[in-house]
């Protein structure tokens, strides 16, 4: 009885802590954060001023003594002790949702790329522990994905998921609770966002900012021809006059811009379609491969997939939370899932690009 009362107030958590965005799932309320991995740090002291949205308001926007960082990089810790603030914070914020505090320590599942060394694991472990987690795991993201985006991994049934996330691209191959095939690849959103800014720079001579890269992305980014082409305004520095400088670019243009990154997304996909079993290629071409990831929401990139794969491709309802739902629902039916959260515990064999 104890035991269950003191769980009421140690809400266990599903984190999907991702190089753009972190989410977090509590048990039984479902997700209760979704903000940038971003914290604003004062240099002089290390002290952090903000997390999530208002720190990333901040980019490029602060004074000399505040610093706007990213603490993850390629879905990896690059500064472990601004992340386990960053986790406090977030870990606080969420239990503020049903007036319980840190103090419960929860048990916390964490998504993590597939292609994290062990010593990176163990960072991110120690980090949610840190953090106030009791018990700490990690789970590969594309297993996160699948299990958010509803796919049956713990049937004898092969399963391919392509996670797009800002930092990695996780293609996986699943069967019976455990990935068969898996790349993890450093091309995802962060690196179609500097592609943008490349084009800019390169075909007008005009300094883009990240925040401009990702919302012409966003706003007319494509990976396959559109039945109607968007146009798009580009706004930064003239690098030839000093001056602000505004240009409106086609969608048309933009797709030939980030054609490198796209296209090393899709040739991953079809390397890892290559190195997959006939049986379970059997049951992809039945079922299809599944987007997932805030990258899978590119325009036409499902189409385009499908055209190089010869294989149905279909986005992931709401492919942004994925991971998170995911590590959700492995927290919410721990003992379904215990022998494929085992498995991400241990050192595997992993194909990166």
């Amino acid at each position: 009885m104890f035991r269950s009362f003191f769980r009421s107030f140690s809400r266990d958590i599903g984190m999907d802590l991702g190089t753009a965005n972190t989410l977090v799932y509590l048990r039984g309320k479902g997700i209760v954060i979704s903000e940038p991995s971003v914290v604003a740090i004062d240099k002089r002291t290390g002290i952090p001023q903000a997390f999530g949205a208002a720190a990333k308001a901040m980019v490029g926007k602060t004074p000399a003594n505040i610093v706007a960082v990213r603490p993850l990089r390629d879905g990896v810790i690059a500064d472990f002790d601004v992340v386990e603030k960053m986790m406090k914070y977030f870990f606080d914020q969420a239990h503020k949702h049903v007036g319980a505090s840190i103090a419960g320590r929860p048990r916390v599942i964490v998504g993590v790329p597939s292609g994290v060394t062990d010593v990176e694991k163990r960072a991110a472990r120690d980090a949610a522990m840190n953090a106030g987690a009791r018990e700490a795991y990690v789970i590969e993201e594309p297993m996160a994905a699948a299990v958010g985006a509803g796919l049956p991994v713990t049937e004898p049934t092969g399963s391919m998921v392509v996670d797009i996330g800002g930092g990695t691209t996780e293609v996986a191959v699943i069967s019976l609770g455990g990935i068969v095939i898996n790349h993890s690849l450093r091309t995802a959103g962060d690196e179609i966002d500097e592609a943008v800014i490349a084009f800019a720079r390169r075909e007008y001579n005009l300094l883009i900012g990240e925040r401009m890269a990702e919302k012409a992305k966003i706003a007319a980014g494509s990976a396959y021809p559109l039945e109607e082409e968007i146009k798009v305004t580009l706004r930064g520095r003239d690098l030839l006059t000093g001056l602000p400088k505004a240009i409106e670019i086609s969608s048309i243009e933009l797709r030939e811009g980030i054609a490198g990154p796209v296209a090393n997304i899709v040739s991953e996909v079809r390397t890892a379609l290559e190195e997959t079993p006939p049986e379970l290629v059997a049951d992809i071409m039945e079922h299809g491969i599944t987007l997932a990831g805030g990258g899978s929401m590119l325009r036409g990139l499902d189409r385009r997939i499908a055209a190089e794969t010869k294989m149905p491709v279909h986005i992931a309802e709401d492919p942004l939370s994925c991971v998170a739902r995911g590590t959700g629902k492995m927290i919410e039916e721990f003992d379904k899932y215990r022998d494929t959260i085992r498995r991400s515990q241990e050192s595997r064999r992993i194909k990166r690009g």
